[in-house]
Order: structure tokens, then C-alpha cells, then sequence
């Protein structure tokens, strides 16, 4: 079934394009202010356009007889299907004669990406003298972003398998072991691509480029990881049983109550990214959920059948081949069995209080620069960590005709008979240059009335500073906070770029403050239920949210002081909170449940030492392939994926070589038997 499904479910993960939305308002806040005014704002547009800014630019002032040319051009492009309303221009620099503009309005039905580089292809080929076109405003910007965005079907995908290959070939030293991982992954990354596609298209989810690379990541890392448990165990099986299929379904008894366990963690954990209120962080949820469900579905069903059909010859050329001791016998013996990862477990059993405490100091000490992450949003020019056309533009019109804060006001909406109270207070703001009603016919003009929808008025409002600026942002604050004061019967609503940067901030700490207890709660109770325990649930959280918190800390002194980025999207802690904390909280499942199994015969000390010595080789292989997939995001040149990259990648190797090697296994043996209460994971007289 899935050798026959493959191609075809390959098929979809080229068309999740056509379900993509990467336009502003898949990243907007549902339900706050400033959202609701976008909307009620569409009703006060004659045109329904994105503006895009097509420039000129030279050593020399741009001449007449260029700025004729330019006109002559954007007649050409007025005739374009894709051009709503009137292009307007050209204007020479107000503050550089050498730049010239042309405002050009893409009809919002069209896709925006394509309408640009059709533009930037007719500007290049009507060439104006010596000057250089280019393409901005937030056509532009949308349509880098989606190129950026394209990166992700060849290039994240490329990196992300190469690196998985190269790790599973080192692990394994098999040529065929590597191969079956690897396209039990693909096959999941396709069942996901179709799920997600068909999902997206009948509107049950909302896709943009930012959850479709998370996708492609998780995909190939969960199911990866899974892979290598199930590897694991059956070569242990292998070494135990003469026949391949007793082996394989030994192997599957094994390692289905954790996988289950591991991935239904990260389920539920994603989807309480559904209590999110930022669109962007509340449709990531279910896409990536999918995502999961599909990787294990490939990894519990296709790999154990190609195992299966492999036999021993998967190993090959180091195949077990008779049955052995490795697992069998005292703990002693299993430790001589796997002799690095014994003498780790000896020196854990030797002093283990020291060891823990040890490792919770350096922890702390890490956590304790994760207060000054700055999570204060950039500007969509900081956005992008490669030179995009959009961003130089931007450069070009800000000298020619300065940074203007006209360019982008803020928009009130307003009862239309309380006008003239939401000017005058918000005139009476320091913060503000100018505040008037836009009126019917075109834009604001003294003595027309003012235009009415709906019994609402529209009101542009000049601040004082430019846009996407800290000073802005507490001017429109400000603004709320006088309207609400000097003209409470107007119901006015403050929207516009810094609006919307400021309901983006205060909802995605709102979202952390809901979603992040909510993880915690499911987490937790997914860790109570597999095993059967109170205290070494609560112990693992402990140990989880600690590693999350050390993560944050060194990526705040990477990023402030190292790498020197501008800030970080308001929603990266949260996105790196729930990724650590669901996937990290797996390699703690995968030994701790291995450790219930060998308690309940060898009794709690040689239980919890033997889960840590045969599953130290696993475990560590799959922390490592899952941090090698989430680095893999930051070949996509955006500045969020690249700060999710390195913090997701940073903290399962937290996870994976320090928690569950050292933290967990040592906090454990301090605490003895009563990890497990109220259960009763020990055998008798233990």
C-alpha cells in the first residue's frame, strides 16, 4: 500500500502552494483591534489593490525626458490583467532628485507574487536611460516573502534528508538500515503533504510558508526518531529470537506503548496552539499535528514490514546473527554489552545527588539570561536575512522622499457622528501631526463630508514618527488610551501597520501566558497516564521546562552578543517553548518508560541503569537527528525560522545529551522507588 501511494501522495507536496496564504492576514491577530479595523476599512477602499512602488534611480537627477519614459512605462503596465485602478506617477524625489516613483495598484485577487515578477520583468525590459528599476512597497515585500518561502520544497528539504543520511549511515554503518529510515520519512512527508493539501483546500486548516517548513522539519525528524526507536529495539530483539518475525513484533510490543506515548505528547501539545489568538500561531497547530500523525503511522507500519522483508541482512555487514546476553542477564552484563554507555551508567549510579545538582546549577545558570530575550518584533526589513529586492528598494525610496510617516497613518474607525471628537482628541496627542475623516470623492479635503459605511467613519492619523518604530508604537498606545478618555461615545477602533505590530506583541504574550499551562497540563497528564506515576512525571517536567529555560538563555546571548540580531517575532518563545517541551519530553518517555519495563523485573537501581545503558545509543542518535532537521531551517533566509532553528536544535541536544543522560537517570536513583508512587513499578522485596 504505501510503495503504491507514494507517488501519488509525493504528488501533493509540489501543489501546497496553491493552498498557501502568506499574506498579511494570515499572520494577524484574530480578533483584536486593529484586525477589525483592516476589515471594516476594505468597505472605505475604492480599489481593492496592494500598492507596489516601482523606482528609478541613478547618479544624476532624473532628467524630463525620463521621467516622460517612466510615464510611457507605466502605461504599459496599466495594461496588465493583473493592475487595479489608475497607476499613478511618475514623482520625482522630494529629497533626491535622482529617484523617481510609480505607484502601481495589484489587483488583491491576483497572486501578488506573481503580478511582481511580472512587473520587475517588464520594467527590466524597458530599460529608462541609465537608471536602475526596482520593485518595493508591500508588493514587493509579499512577493520576497513568498520566494523566500520557495525554499522550501527543494532547498530545506534537500539539507534536512542529506543531514538525516549522514547521521544514520555514521549510527548504523549500513548502507540499507539508512535507506529504509529515510523513505519511511519521505512517505510520511508525502501522507502529510496530501492530508495537509486536501485539508487546506476544503478551508479545515490554514497554511502559510512559515507552518509548511515547520512540517516538512517535524515530518522527517519525528518519524526519523520513531525509526531509530524501533531499530533499537529490534536488533535487541534480533539478538533474542532466531526468527525475523518474532523479532519485528517483539520490537513492536516494545516500542509502540512509547511512540504512542512520544506522539500523542506532541499532538496534544500542538494543538493547544488552537487557544492561540495570533492566526499564524493558531493555524500551526493542526498543520503540523497531521505531520506527526503521519510519521508515525509510516514508521509503525511501513518500516517494520520492510524490516520484516529485510531480515538481518538490514545490518549487514554487522548483522546479529545468533541470539546473545546483550539484554539478558544481570546488569553487569548488559553494561559489558554496551561499554561506553555502561560506563556512563556506573558513573551516574556513583554519585548521583552530586551529579544532578550539578547539572540543575548549569542549567540555572543558563536560564538566567532568559528574562532578556527580546521578543519585541523587527521591522519587516529585518525580516529577511539575505539582500532582497523589497528591502534595497526601500532604502532607495527613503532617500528620495524621506521617511514618511504619512505613508502608513494610523486608521481610526468611528461612529460616523463623533468625527469631530476623535479628531480633536486625537490632535490633542504630542505624538500626533495631523488627524482628518477620509471624504467622498478621493482622499481627505477641507469641507467635503465625511465618507460613511455602515453608520462608521474612517479617520487617517499622522503620527509624529515613522512606522514600525518603538516611538510609534507608544504613540498609537497612547492614542487608544486619549480616545477612550476624551471621546468615549465614538466606539473608536485604532488600526494600521504600528497597531497591528502592537496587537501582534501584546497577543502573542497573551498566547504565551494561555499556552504554555496548557502544554504543561497535557504533558503532564500524557506522562501520568504511561507511567502510571505522580513523581517522576513531575520530575521530568521540572527537568523539561529547566533544559527550555537554559535554551532561551543561551539563545539570548547568541543573538544579542554573538550573531547581533535585531530582535526576535514576538511568537518565538512560544513556538520554542512547545516544540521543546513536546519533543524534548521524548527522550525522557523513551527511557523512563524502558526504565518502568526493567524495574518491574530487575527492581528500581538496575531497572533505571539498564533503560539508561541500552537506550543511551538510540536515544542520543535521535536527539541528534532531530536537532540536525530543525538546523536545517535555517538554510531558509528569514530571521524567525533562524532564530526557531537554533533554539529547537540547541535545546534537544540539551535534551537529549544532558537531561536524559545525566539529569533524569541520576535524579531517579536519588530518589529511589518512590519515582513511581503511587504505583508500584518495583518487583517484590526491591
Amino acid at each position: 500500500m504505501w510503495t503504491l501511494g507514494g507517488g501519488p501522495l509525493g504528488a501533493f507536496l509540489g501543489r501546497l502552494g496553491e493552498v498557501q496564504t502568506n499574506d498579511r492576514s494570515a499572520f494577524l491577530p484574530v480578533g483584536a483591534e486593529s484586525t477589525e479595523v483592516a476589515r471594516i476599512a476594505e468597505d472605505f477602499d475604492r480599489e481593492d489593490a496592494v500598492p507596489a512602488i516601482a523606482l528609478w534611480s541613478g547618479d544624476g537627477d532624473v532628467t524630463a525626458e525620463e521621467l516622460a519614459d517612466i510615464a510611457a512605462v507605466g502605461e504599459e503596465v496599466a495594461e496588465r490583467p493583473w493592475v487595479s485602478g489608475e497607476v499613478v506617477g511618475p514623482f520625482p524625489g522630494t529629497e533626491d532628485p535622482s529617484v523617481a516613483q510609480l505607484i502601481v495598484p495589484i489587483d488583491s485577487g491576483e497572486k501578488t507574487s506573481d503580478a511582481v515578477e511580472e512587473l520587475r520583468a517588464v520594467l527590466a525590459d524597458h530599460p529608462v536611460g541609465d537608471l536602475t528599476p526596482q520593485v518595493t512597497g508591500p508588493a514587493g515585500y509579499a512577493a520576497d516573502l513568498a520566494a523566500a518561502f520557495g525554499g522550501i520544497d527543494s532547498t530545506l528539504l534537500l539539507v534536512a534528508v542529506a543531514a538525516v543520511l549522514v547521521i544514520l549511515v555514521a549510527v548504523y554503518r549500513s548502507p540499507l538500515l539508512p535507506v529504509l529510515v529515510i523513505l519511511a520519512s519521505l512517505l510520511a512527508l508525502g501522507l502529510s503533504g496530501a492530508l495537509v493539501y486536501l485539508a487546506a483546500d476544503a478551508g479545515l486548516v490554514s497554511l502559510n510558508g512559515q507552518s509548511q517548513g515547520i512540517l516538512f522539519i517535524l515530518v522527517v525528524g519525528a518519524c526519523t526518531d520513531y525509526a531509530l526507536l524501533l531499530v533499537a529495539r529490534y536488533r535487541e530483539e534480533l539478538a533474542l529470537h532466531e526468527r525475523v518475525p518474532t523479532a519485528v513484533m517483539a520490537a513492536l510490543r516494545g516500542v509502540t506503548g512509547p511512540v504512542l506515548a512520544s506522539a500523542g505528547t506532541v499532538v496534544l501539545g500542538l494543538l493547544c496552539l488552537l487557544a492561540a489568538d495570533l492566526a499564524s500561531t493558531r493555524s500551526l497547530g493542526p498543520v503540523v499535528a497531521i505531520g506527526v500523525g503521519a510519521a508515525v503511522l509510516s514508521a509503525m507500519t511501513f518500516l517494520p514490514a520492510a524490516l520484516a522483508l529485510a531480515g538481518r541482512a538490514a545490518f549487514w555487514p554487522t548483522a546479529p546473527h545468533r541470539p546473545t546476553a546483550e539484554t539478558g542477564g544481570d546488569t553487569d552484563r548488559v553494561m559489558a554489552a554496551h561499554p561506553f554507555w555502561g560506563r556512563v551508567a556506573r558513573a551516574v549510579a556513583r554519585r548521583p545527588r552530586t551529579l544532578w545538582a550539578a547539572t540543575t546549577v548549569l542549567l540555572a545558570a543558563a536560564a538566567v539570561f532568559a528574562p532578556a530575550f527580546s521578543a519585541e518584533g523587527t521591522g519587516q526589513a529585518e525580516v529577511f536575512r539575505t539582500e532582497v529586492e523589497a528591502v534595497t528598494a526601500q532604502e532607495v525610496l527613503d532617500r528620495g522622499f524621506g521617511t514618511d510617516a504619512a505613508a502608513a497613518p494610523a486608521l481610526v474607525v468611528t461612529d460616523a457622528d463623533h468625527v469631530a471628537d476623535v479628531v480633536a482628541a486625537a490632535e490633542g496627542s504630542p505624538s500626533v501631526e495631523s488627524a482628518a475623516p477620509v471624504t467622498e470623492p478621493g482622499p481627505p479635503g477641507a469641507g467635503a463630508p465625511p465618507l460613511e459605511e455602515d453608520g462608521r467613519a474612517l479617520v487617517e492619523v499622522v503620527l509624529t514618527v515613522g512606522p514600525e518604530s518603538p516611538e510609534a508604537v507608544d504613540a498609537v498606545r497612547d492614542l487608544r488610551e486619549r480616545l477612550a478618555a476624551d471621546a468615549p461615545g465614538a466606539d473608536a477602533l485604532v488600526g494600521g501597520v504600528t497597531a497591528t505590530d502592537l496587537d501582534t506583541l501584546e497577543t502573542a504574550q497573551r498566547d504565551f501566558l494561555v499556552v504554555v499551562p496548557l502544554v504543561l497540563a497535557v504533558v503532564l497528564l500524557v506522562l501520568v497516564v504511561l507511567l502510571r506515576a505522580l513523581v517522576a512525571p513531575l520530575l521530568l517536567m521540572a527537568a523539561n521546562v529547566l533544559s527550555f529555560a537554559a535554551a532561551l538563555g543561551v539563545g539570548t546571548l547568541v543573538f544579542d552578543h554573538v550573531l547581533k540580531l535585531p530582535g526576535a517575532d514576538p511568537v518565538v518563545p512560544l513556538f520554542a517553548f512547545v516544540f521543546l517541551v513536546a519533543l524534548g519530553i521524548d527522550y525522557s518517555i523513551f527511557l523512563m518508560s524502558r526504565a518502568r519495563e526493567e524495574t518491574l523485573v530487575h527492581g528500581h537501581r538496575d531497572g533505571v541503569l539498564r533503560a539508561l545503558t541500552v537506550t543511551g545509543g538510540v536515544i542520543t542518535s535521535a536527539g541528534v537527528v532531530l536537532a540536525a532537521t530543525f538546523a536545517a531551517l535555517a538554510v531558509i533566509p528569514l530571521l524567525f525560522l533562524l532564530q526557531l532553528a537554533f533554539l529547537v536544535a540547541f535545546g534537544v541536544l540539551v535534551d537529549a545529551l544532558l537531561v536524559r543522560t545525566v539529569l533524569v537517570p541520576a535524579l531517579a536513583l536519588d530518589v529511589g522507588p518512590r519515582t513511581w508512587w503511587p504505583g508500584r513499578a518495583r518487583r517484590a522485596g526491591a
